[in-house]
């Protein structure tokens, strides 16, 4: 059988010589040709495109790639270290996955901090490019990053020594030092901007109410609880790591507090682009077993509860990962991209099912209707409703006048909000959806006159949110925060603006509702986080997160039996972890 393959030696000294006469190399193609006696071979007629040898050389490169970075379950590996024809390559993947999992690899020098062998060169995080249209989208400080006096990290430059923080032992706790101190403020709420000391905005609250984890070097702009154990954190930073803390239960006895957990978060790294490395979304499955987290990278990764690598892609290769979900069985899982497309992956196959294109630009938000039916929303200013299997929409909302920002389903699944950079929410009724066999064919975007806009805001409106349990007697509410420094409280069905809170200083960054619907919570650029009853509108807890770095990105609030816990995304590079149980304000309201 003759092999479907064949090299000869003559035919490589035929390319080679028609490379050397390309390039120029006529004195080395003469001896060459002259010592291979290359005019008797049967091949010295052959026409031997120019270029060929580069052209072999590179598809060579590239199977070699792919023979390197295919593993055996057939996973594309995101190693973005460049192959050579003379260096061996390291792959950066291998070298990740050994740091995640524990295991030291000598390649230069290294430091350990929190069980995480991380590098001793020390470099300076860049700002978003300036235009970035996602700078409302993926919160991020207002001002550079400035380098971390408290991760040991040595062999800085002496421009950025300039640059560095001068530590100090009061400001700057050292890993897992513990809480966040006290301060007291006389109840003056117009006097609260001027401290410089992070802490309760009351003289009641004990400081041992609120953990401070340490770790992170860059800020920390998602969170997310796991849903099956409540003792188990995420969060993501700029500083291209994902940490998951688990934390200890506070002691039955009131009088004492949480303690800060003994061992070291995990921690799963992404690989660091050179400009953007912030990790940009974090989602547990409805079983707690699997977290998806996306970020700058453009690589999607789907991690185990222990913080075992389960798979990864690279599909979004033209930007940002800005949101993952899970649908809620957990067979499917949602991502978003600056490439305009949402993609659905199958877990269990750990591979792409279907990537829907119908965004004319980048895709920000998606939110699942039902397990096979999911929202998305864009800077193209369109929301389509899809569902898996169909390729164009069931159903496309128009009307907001800039890029929408987020998207949520109200608890009932009847009706969507929606916050845009056009000033304004809207809500949109679902209605009944088209059965597959109508949706062959694009649906009319639904009319103006079928949603409700809510007018009010000053500035771009980043974020919304639900209340999950509407107080009796009222409609459903539904809240928003703007890059205004306002917060509004709306009835979801007459449109009235129901509370207008004005404590902010700065863009309010985020907000979150308590579980239960009893109190909502806001966070913001100028460091205080702000606690309301829904009922009375009246302001019944406050913190703030200091004078230096004081941007709180995202909150997540808790409450599972005996556990109610806020958790908080600071630009100060910590997450700050409230027991809700030990703050007398909030308790007494609560009753």
């Amino acid at each position: 059988m003759v092999p479907l393959i064949q090299i000869t030696a003559d035919e490589v000294n035929h390319i080679i010589y028609s490379y050397l006469q390309d390039s120029g190399f006529l004195h080395t193609a003469f001896s060459l040709r002259s010592e291979g006696r290359l005019e008797q071979s049967p091949h010295f007629d052959d026409y031997v495109p120019r270029g060929e040898l580069v052209e072999l050389l590179t598809k060579a490169l590239l199977y070699t790639e792919v023979e390197t970075h295919c593993k055996g379950d057939g996973l594309i590996t995101d190693c973005r270290t460049p192959f050579s024809l003379l260096k061996r390559h390291v792959c950066a993947v291998d070298m990740m996955e050994d740091i995640v999992n524990g295991v030291p690899e000598k390649v230069g020098k290294h430091t350990q901090s929190n069980g995480v062998l991380e590098t001793m060169s020390k470099r300076k995080a860049d700002m978003p490019a300036e235009g970035d249209n996602q700078d409302r989208r993926v919160k991020r400080s207002m001002e550079p990053e400035t380098a971390d006096a408290n991760t040991g990290l040595l062999g800085e430059s002496s421009a950025q020594k300039e640059r560095l923080v001068t530590p100090n032992s009061e400001r700057d706790p050292s890993p897992m030092s513990g809480v966040l101190s006290t301060v007291r403020l006389n109840g003056d709420i117009s006097r609260k901007s001027k401290s410089t000391e992070p802490g309760p905005g009351d003289g009641r609250t004990p400081s041992k109410a609120i953990l401070s984890l340490d770790g992170h070097s860059a800020e920390v702009f998602v969170c997310a609880w796991n849903p099956v154990k409540p003792g188990i954190i995420a969060t993501g930073s700029k500083d291209a790591t994902v940490r998951i803390w688990d934390l200890p239960d506070p002691p039955d006895d009131p009088s004492q507090f949480a303690a800060i957990p003994e061992k070291g978060p995990i921690v799963l790294k992404h690989l660091p682009n050179t400009d953007q490395r912030d990790i940009t979304s974090l989602d547990w499955n409805a079983d707690g077993t699997l977290l998806a987290t996306g970020s700058y990278d453009s690589i999607l990764r789907v991690w185990t509860v222990r913080g075992a690598f389960y798979m990864s892609h690279p599909q979004h290769q033209k930007g940002p990962i800005f949101a993952t979900r899970f649908s809620k069985s957990g067979r499917w899982l949602l991502s978003a991209s600056l490439d305009g497309t949402a993609c659905v992956w199958d877990v269990a196959e750990k591979k792409l099912f279907m990537q829907f294109r119908c965004h004319a630009e980048c895709c920000l938000d998606v939110d699942w209707l039902d397990d096979d039916t999911f929202a998305s929303c864009g800077a193209d200013k369109c929301i389509h409703i899809m569902r898996i299997g169909i390729p164009n929409p069931l159903r496309t909302f128009e009307g907001h006048e800039d890029e929408i920002n987020q998207i949520k389903f109200n608890p009932s699944k009847t009706r969507l909000a929606s916050c845009s950079d056009d000033q304004t929410a809207r809500v949109w009724v679902v209605g009944t959806l088209a059965s597959p066999s109508d949706a062959l064919d694009p649906v009319p975007p639904q009319k103006q006159d079928d949603v409700l806009i809510l007018e009010g805001h000053m500035d771009s409106i980043g974020s919304i949110g639900w209340c999950p349990n509407v107080p009796e007697g009222m409609h459903e509410i539904l809240a928003t925060t703007s890059f205004d420094g306002t917060a509004r409280l709306w009835d979801a069905t007459t449109g009235e603006c129901l509370r207008s809170i004005s404590d902010h200083k700065r863009a309010a960054y985020t907000l979150t509702f308590s579980p239960e619907g009893k109190f909502f919570a806001t966070g913001s650029g100028d460091g205080w986080l702000y606690i309301y009853d829904i009922a009375t509108g009246k302001q019944v807890w406050s913190w703030y997160a200091g004078a230096d770095k004081t941007g709180i990105y995202e909150i997540d609030w808790q409450q599972t039996g005996k556990l109610n816990r806020i958790a908080m995304c600071l630009e100060s590079r910590a997450v700050g972890i409230i027991d809700v149980t030990r703050v007398p304000a909030l308790m007494a309201s609560a009753t």
